[in-house]
């Protein structure tokens, strides 16, 4: 085995060494639970630890091996997901007093794909309430590893702290603005939004219907391909969910990337932007060139207008999604998706119709981008982790400048995939993330791109000092 310790290895070592039988998947799950107890107290990424449970899984997959029954890379390897997806008998709370008992009596598609798959269930991470920007007030609010001071990114927070501390192997996130990534960016993984539909979302508290993606985060480009393999598909109990096949999405990526056409507008990926971020991700696009790929500069049309849109959008989207509970319960939320819900109580129909019409366009618009390239590329945020107070992660809610999702939510509108990938470390030692757009159902292709990017680099490499 090399230095690193196991539990920042990634999936693609840790499924040798598990096949093999030279690492026992009740060792593995017992370091990482062993891990959680020692500090999680402090980063506060786990809602609920699934101790029993996770040994017992972790035993059955390790009898399975023994006898010689492989079920590929992810069996036995100890995983954890966000707490909006729903798992049978363990309760599933979407960081919302008002569902507080809920316990599913069943899974969501996800996670039992991931079951299917030999994996072992962890826990379930901690989130902003109904997965929007805000935390309920009862509720913990996990601590970037990085900066104990600075914004862990939002909705799926859990699931970058829990990935980026070594607290899991891979996570699963959501994504319905930027929640997979922005906390993968402020965590300094790799996240990947895959394409709308490409995997359904059956057993997955909604935020926005139209917009929720789920995907996978994890600290290695390869570990992500992984994990989105195993949970794609169609599936009759989500009408959303695609039925093309789902390919290998590994498949191809040691090859070289000459000749692929990276898309770059500088103006886009820097005006408004971070300095240093903005020179590591320019950085990152003369090391892809030197990679062999053809860069095309493409002109993005301003998308703040667009990006607007998003609240409305969203809002409308979620007190649909809360109708059981709002308004009738208004008084359970906290502060911030209480705003949320109360803006998108007083949306009208002429408002949303204006809002969809936007988003139509700036969709159109993209679409002419990608005309000619093969993949986008941008920073995965406008700047590293922001200083964070208490009042700011509780509410009330606050608006926020379009470029906060100028390079994120315009992807949620036409349901393109993205993987975010480490790019550098900025002078206050914190992580920086290079963005990658592809065309629907491209993520082989950005899987390759991103591990090419990332063997050429060392910065996925990295963790914080826990």
């Amino acid at each position: 085995m090399s230095e690193t310790p196991l539990y920042y290895k990634p999936i693609t070592e840790i499924a040798e060494l598990l096949s093999s039988r030279k690492l026992s998947p009740v060792e593995l799950t017992t370091i990482m639970l062993d891990r959680i107890e020692q500090l999680d107290g402090r980063l506060k990424s786990y809602a609920t630890v699934t101790t029993e449970q996770a040994l017992t899984a972790a035993q059955k997959a390790e009898q399975e091996i023994t006898d010689g029954e492989y079920r590929g890379p992810l069996h036995g390897v100890p995983i954890g997901v966000k707490d909006l997806l729903f798992t049978k008998g363990i309760r599933t709370r979407g960081g919302a007093k008002v569902m507080m008992e809920h316990v599913p009596d069943h899974n969501g598609t996800v996670v039992e794909k991931l079951e299917e798959a030999g994996s072992i269930l962890l826990g379930k991470l901690n989130l902003t309430e109904g997965a929007m920007g805000g935390y309920h007030p009862e509720f913990d609010i996990p601590i970037n590893p990085w900066n104990p001071d600075r914004w862990t990114g939002s909705s799926s927070s859990g699931s970058g702290v829990a990935t980026a501390a070594g607290l899991c192997s891979g996570s699963i996130g959501s994504d319905t603005g930027g929640s997979i990534r922005f906390p993968s960016a402020a965590c300094g993984i790799v996240g990947l939004k895959p394409t709308y539909g490409r995997v359904s979302r059956y057993g997955v508290l909604e935020l926005a219907v139209s917009m929720d993606h789920v995907g996978p985060m994890t600290r290695s480009v390869a570990d992500a391909g992984i994990m989105l393999e195993a949970i794609s598909g169609s599936d009759t109990n989500d009408k959303w969910a695609l039925k093309d096949p789902v390919p290998n999405m590994l498949e191809g990526i040691d090859r070289d990337i000459k000749g692929v056409r990276i898309g770059f507008d500088k103006d886009f990926a820097t005006k408004d932007v971070d300095t240093e971020l903005a020179e590591a991700v320019s950085d990152g696009v003369k090391l892809l060139q030197e990679l062999g790929a053809e860069i095309i500069e493409v002109e993005i049309p301003d998308m703040d207008e667009y990006v607007l849109a998003w609240p409305t959008i969203c809002s409308w989207e979620a007190v649909k999604a809360h109708a059981e509970c709002y308004p009738s319960h208004r008084e359970h939320y906290g502060p911030w998706f209480q705003g949320w819900l109360d803006m998108g109580a007083e949306v009208t129909p002429a408002d949303y119709q204006k809002a969809h019409k936007l988003r139509t366009e700036c969709t159109e618009h993209l679409s002419r981008v990608f005309q000619d390239i093969d993949v986008l590329v941008c920073p995965s945020m406008s700047a590293p982790p922001h200083p964070v107070t208490p009042e700011l992660l509780y509410g009330p809610k606050e608006t926020r400048p379009a470029r906060f999702q100028r390079f994120t939510a315009p992807f949620n509108y036409n349901g393109a995939p993205t993987l975010s990938v480490p790019c550098g470390m900025n002078s206050e030692g914190l992580p920086l993330s290079i963005q990658f757009v592809g065309k629907d159902l491209s993520e082989p292709l950005l899987v390759q791109i991103g591990h090419a990017y990332e063997s050429a680099t060392t910065w996925h490499t990295l963790h914080p000092n826990v």
